[in-house]
């Protein structure tokens, strides 16, 4: 398959990175000022959708690699908790840019208030024996069947590849395209992120899988 990676602009696209480039660097009482403020209206959106029937409270983490992790949790009638957790940039990009911000936090939530079970944030692999159980039997198996669920009339190649700059990545592309990028791949350390915040680890596989379509003019 051909080995054009568009990994930077995923990660960058997904939010995966704290900083914002070109931007003056903020002083650490201006940042966490804004981080105050930040996951204040993250708080009060989510309430705005879900106040008459759950409680809203959350925290924020700092990740070693992402920066500031925004944590939220929905507690219903039986304080069974239901948790999402955001990137900063990502929040930051749709309270600027997202018509209604409010609606595209609280989808996060949709599939697991449906679930049976209430959702705390998963506990981080404590060793490297865990961490290679996650990707290999609950990451990778799952990026592959929802990427190949998304395009069922279409083969979709998806395995487990090194970056040169990234490490082990998770990529998925597209056999039938013979030229030009057919694949995107996403850093092991992203995925893992996203997993430990209860997020889907194949969306930004098939976010990357729409682009090359659009790229090559398929799906017009």
């Amino acid at each position: 398959m051909t080995t054009n990676q568009n990994t930077d602009e995923l990660q960058q696209e997904q939010g995966a990175e704290a900083a914002t480039p070109g931007q003056p660097q903020l002083t650490e009482e201006e940042l966490q000022q804004m981080i105050a403020a930040l996951y204040q209206h993250g708080e009060l959106a989510l309430k705005s959708f879900y106040q008459d029937e759950y409680e809203v409270d959350g925290q924020v983490v700092n990740h070693p690699m992402y920066g500031p992790l925004f944590t939220y949790r929905l507690l219903d009638a039986n304080k069974n908790p239901h948790s999402v957790g955001f990137f900063m940039n990502e929040l930051v990009h749709n309270f600027q840019k997202n018509e209604d911000p409010a609606l595209w936090m609280s989808s996060f939530f949709v599939d697991i208030l449906r679930g049976e079970r209430s959702r705390l944030l998963p506990p981080p692999p404590q060793n490297e024996d865990e961490a290679k159980y996650l990707f290999d039997q609950i990451i990778v198996p799952h990026c592959a069947k929802m990427c190949r669920a998304e395009f069922e009339d279409e083969p979709v190649h998806v395995d487990i590849d090194i970056h040169p700059d990234h490490g082990p990545v998770v990529e998925a592309g597209f056999p039938s395209i013979r030229e030009g990028n057919n694949v995107v791949a996403m850093p092991f350390h992203y995925l893992l992120a996203l997993h430990l915040l209860n997020r889907d680890t194949a969306d930004p596989l098939i976010t990357g899988l729409y682009k090359i379509r659009e790229e090559h003019g398929l799906d017009a």
